[in-house]
């Protein structure tokens, strides 16, 4: 059975969105040990501030795309995850305002950016997309 164009659009979405997620992540973990103060961060701050808009975006209807994702591999799958995309959907929001708040900053710094990577909702969120990810591999379905 071949799958559906659609379904691999969605799909394609889904991978592209944890591949920034992740990406963000990484670069954030760079930035924070540079030790960079807040009023010295400069083409780096700039950096950082495009690493977490393309992560916002990234975020926003993250669990939507992923549903969409499942959804051409009908009922029962999407039923067998749809708690655990209910947790990825509030990892997501939580991960989301966390970043929110440090766009919203003035200046941003290294000690700010550590402080985001420490946030227990972005890690949570990262471990959630690999274990989906892992899942859906092993179920033949991503």
């Amino acid at each position: 059975m071949t799958t559906p164009p659609e379904s691999n659009d969605h799909r394609a979405a889904f991978h592209s969105r944890c591949d920034t997620i992740e990406e963000a992540y990484e670069f954030f973990l760079a930035f924070a040990a540079q030790g960079l103060p807040a009023d010295a961060a400069g083409e780096n701050g700039r950096q950082a501030r495009d690493y977490l808009r393309r992560c916002d975006e990234a975020l926003s209807g993250l669990a939507e795309v992923l549903t969409q994702a499942i959804g051409g591999d009908g009922a029962a799958l999407r039923e067998a995850y749809a708690a655990f995309i209910e947790v990825v959907a509030q990892d997501a929001a939580a991960s989301r305002a966390a970043v929110r708040l440090v766009l919203a900053q003035p200046s941003i710094g290294s000690q700010l950016v550590d402080n985001l990577n420490a946030s227990i909702h972005l890690r949570a969120l990262l471990t959630d997309l690999f274990l989906i990810d892992e899942a859906l591999k092993q179920a033949g379905s991503l």
